[in-house]
C-alpha cells in the first residue's frame, strides 16, 4: 500500500505526458499536412484522434491559421509550429516519469524534485497560450484545451511527488553518508530483515544533465522539421499578375494611412467570411496599416453582379457594397462594420424582406447612405468596378490581393502570409 502511495504521482505524470504528447502530435500532424499548400481537415476534439473537420470556422483551424500558432513565420513558410516543442517536451517527461515509476525508491531524491520544478514549464506555456486564445482569438480549440489539461495533470503529479523527497529527508540518520539512509520502519517490527538503504540525494550534475536532455528533446522535433522544409520561393510568385493597373477612370476606392508604403490592389466582398478572416489576419500581422490600398468591391450577389448566373453566394452584398461606395472617406469604417456584423447581415438578407432588412441596418448605422445607394451614379460606379475585374480576367472569387502587380496566392493568405509578404514586400514590417 505504501508503494502505491509513493508511485501514484509518477503514474499521474506519465499519464499526463502521454496525453499531452498525443494532443501535441495530432496538432503537429495537422499543421504539417498543410505544407502542400492545400486545405485539409484538422483534429478538433477533447478525445485524441477524433473530431477531424474541414469546416472553415473550426476553432482549431482558426487557431492554426493565427499568428500565435507558430514561430519564425517570416523565415519559413508557415513557420515552426509551437506544438512541435510540446511534442519534444512531453516525450521527455513521459520517459522521465516512467523512469521514476519503475525505479520507485531507488531513484535519487533529486529526480522527483526536478520533475516538480520543470514539470510545471508546460503549464506556464499553457497559461500563456490560453490567455492569448481568450484575449486575441476569443475562443479555445479543443486540441489546445487537451494540452492545457495534460499540462495541469503533469504539474500536479510533479508537485505531489515532492512528498517522498521531504519524507525521505526527515528519515535520514544524522551524520550518515547519503547511501546509508535507513528506512522508516519501526525498530523491531521485523528483526529478520536488515535496514533497507534509502536512495542517495545524487550529485547536482544530474540536474544539469536532465536540463540538457529536456532542452534537446524540446528543440529536436522543430530542428528536424526545419531541415525537412521544402523551398517555397518559386510557388509564391506563380499565381498571376495584374493585367491592367488601376486608373482614375476605373473609379476605384483609395484607402491609405499616413506613411503607408506598399501599394496593393484588394478585391473583396463585404459579406465574404474568407475576406473577413483575411482582413483580420492582415491586422493581426500588423500589415494592414502599412498598405496603400486600392479597394475593388466584388459583391458575389446576383442583384448587381451579372457574372453570377444561377444564385447569389452572399445575398445582401450589393446593398452593402453600394453603401461603401457612398461612404467616401469612411469606406474602411463601413467595410469593417460589415465584417463585424457579417452574420447578422447575411441572416437579415435571407429573411422574408431580404434586401429591405439589410438597407434598414445600413440606415440605422449610417444615416443618409440609403439615399445614395439608389442613386444612378452609384450603380454606374459599381458597374465600372465590375468591368475592371473583367479586364483583368479575374476568377469569380474573393478575396484577391495583388502586392504591386503580383498576386498573393490563395494558399499564402493564411499560414504562409508572413513569409510571402516578407519575400514579395520586404519593406513591410511583420509582427
Amino acid at each position: 500500500m505504501t508503494r502505491v502511495k509513493q508511485s501514484w504521482p509518477a503514474a499521474l505524470a506519465l499519464l499526463a505526458s502521454v496525453l499531452g504528447l498525443s494532443f501535441a502530435t495530432l496538432s503537429s500532424i495537422d499543421y504539417t499536412r498543410h505544407l502542400d499548400r492545400q486545405i485539409h481537415d484538422v483534429h478538433c476534439s477533447y478525445v485524441p484522434g477524433l473530431g477531424a473537420e474541414q469546416s472553415a470556422d473550426n476553432a482549431c483551424r482558426v487557431a492554426m491559421y493565427s499568428p500565435y500558432a507558430a514561430l519564425f513565420r517570416d523565415r519559413y513558410w508557415g513557420g515552426v509550429p509551437i506544438a512541435l516543442f510540446a511534442v519534444g517536451a512531453f516525450a521527455f517527461f513521459a520517459a522521465f516519469a516512467l523512469y521514476l515509476l519503475l525505479s520507485q525508491q531507488n531513484a535519487p531524491r533529486k529526480a522527483p524534485l526536478f520533475l516538480a520544478i520543470f514539470g510545471a514549464t508546460p503549464l506556464l506555456v499553457s497559461i500563456l497560450m490560453a490567455t492569448i486564445s481568450a484575449l486575441k482569438l476569443g475562443h479555445f480549440c479543443k486540441t489546445c484545451v487537451g494540452i492545457y489539461i495534460a499540462s495541469i495533470m503533469l504539474a500536479v503529479g510533479g508537485i505531489a511527488g515532492l512528498q517522498g523527497v521531504f519524507r525521505g529527508s526527515a528519515s535520514r540518520v544524522p551524520g550518515a553518508a547519503d547511501a546509508t539512509i535507513v528506512d522508516s520502519e519501526p525498530y523491531g517490527a521485523n528483526p529478520d530483515r536488515p535496514p533497507r538503504a534509502k536512495p542517495s540525494d545524487g550529485p547536482w550534475i544530474l540536474f544539469v544533465g536532465w536540463m540538457a536532455a529536456l532542452a534537446l528533446f524540446t528543440v529536436a522535433p522543430a530542428m528536424l522539421y526545419v531541415s525537412a522544409l521544402p523551398s517555397y520561393t518559386s510557388y509564391i510568385t506563380g499565381c498571376g499578375k495584374l493585367l491592367k493597373a488601376p486608373e482614375p477612370k476605373d473609379k476605384l476606392i483609395h484607402i491609405a494611412n499616413a506613411g503607408a508604403k506598399q501599394p496593393v490592389t484588394l478585391f473583396v466582398d463585404p459579406l465574404c467570411p474568407t475576406c473577413k478572416a483575411f482582413h483580420q489576419r492582415l491586422k493581426a500581422e500588423g500589415v494592414l496599416d502599412q498598405l496603400d490600398i486600392t479597394l475593388v468591391l466584388f459583391p458575389l450577389d446576383m442583384d448587381c453582379n451579372w457574372m453570377l448566373l444561377d444564385r447569389s453566394v452572399h445575398p445582401g452584398s450589393c446593398a452593402v457594397t453600394k453603401a461603401i461606395l457612398c461612404s467616401d472617406h469612411r469606406a474602411m469604417q463601413v467595410l469593417e462594420w460589415s465584417y463585424d456584423n457579417q452574420e447578422k447581415i447575411l441572416n437579415a438578407a435571407k429573411a422574408g424582406a431580404g434586401v429591405v432588412n439589410v438597407r434598414a441596418m445600413i440606415k440605422d448605422r449610417f444615416p443618409g447612405l440609403e439615399v445614395c445607394i439608389d442613386d444612378k451614379k452609384t450603380k454606374q460606379r459599381l458597374e465600372t468596378m465590375l468591368q475592371y475585374i473583367i479586364s483583368n480576367s479575374l476568377p469569380v472569387s474573393t478575396p484577391q490581393m495583388f502586392l504591386g502587380d503580383t498576386k498573393l496566392c490563395d494558399e499564402d493568405t493564411d499560414m504562409g502570409l508572413s513569409y510571402t509578404i516578407r519575400k514579395l514586400a520586404p519593406t513591410l514590417r511583420v509582427k
